[in-house]
């Protein structure tokens, strides 16, 4: 399997948690405020993506819709145009945007990381909407963009669909307390990133908190480039460059051109 190499933007400049949110009022994460902020600022922007009822890709963190706004409900029971009229809290009018309105908002100014959130529920292999809808979404796109997801199928989707793009893995330390109701095998061998190579992988985002982990810094040292997540501090943000070759930040407003 061909690999593309992750986009050098993606290593020049932090990148934002979820967007430049919090950083002002009316700036709630993934929503297009968060994201023109971002680009405004310079910085990278890290997104989420979650499928609508008639399967379009929207900008959003979580399955349920009660944290981010007053409505409740998985996201996925919601079509497109009613997901966009939802009003996101602290949004002042700003409700949930399509990805495809986001890539037009950030045209190809700064690097572009998107997050596929599993939709099996348990990091199976029932995908495919999702992944279909981002790459369609995406054609045409001229600029810096990479895909990754925690689910391993969700790449290798990716990958099938559109092995032009730059694609990586969200992992962690997947403490199987954590992740339950996942099979302690099966977070030992996400653990130890076992499908990097399976699914054609060019990159990894790891937890900040796990950034030392022996395969980490193996896949490092063999030139794989290092992301780490979610940093939320400056001395935070220190340490974990020692180890990973950029950051994905917020709760503060990380120094550009590093």
């Amino acid at each position: 399997m061909s690999t593309p190499a992750l986009p050098a933007a993606f290593l020049q400049r932090p990148i934002a948690h979820r967007a430049l949110h919090g950083q002002q009022e009316h700036c709630p994460e993934n929503s297009r405020a968060a994201i023109r902020a971002a680009v405004e600022a310079g910085y990278g922007i890290e997104i989420d993506l979650q499928l609508s009822a008639d399967g379009r890709a929207m900008v959003f963190h979580d399955e349920q819709l009660e944290r981010l706004t007053d409505a409740a409900g998985p996201v996925r029971a919601r079509t497109s145009a009613e997901l966009e009229a939802i009003p996101l809290k602290n949004g002042d009018g700003e409700c949930i945007p399509t990805f495809r309105e986001v890539l037009d908002i950030v045209a190809g100014r700064v690097a572009l990381l998107v997050e596929i959130k599993d939709q099996d529920g348990g990091m199976g292999p029932n995908v495919g909407p999702l992944e279909a809808a981002a790459v369609a979404d995406l054609a045409g796109y001229d600029g810096p963009v990479a895909l990754m997801s925690f689910n391993p199928h969700s790449i290798a989707e990716v990958a099938r669909l559109a092995p032009h793009l730059p694609r990586g893995l969200t992992t962690c330390a997947y403490d199987p307390q954590e992740w339950a109701p996942l099979a302690a095998e099966e977070c030992d061998a996400l653990r130890a990133i076992s499908d990097f190579d399976r699914v054609g992988a060019c990159f990894i985002s790891h937890e900040a908190r796990d950034i030392t982990r022996a395969r980490v810094q193996a896949l490092r040292a063999d030139g794989v480039p290092i992301l780490s997540w979610t940093i939320r501090s400056p001395g935070e943000e220190a340490e974990v460059r020692r180890f990973a070759d950029n950051v994905t930040f917020e709760n503060y407003l990380s120094a550009l051109g590093a």
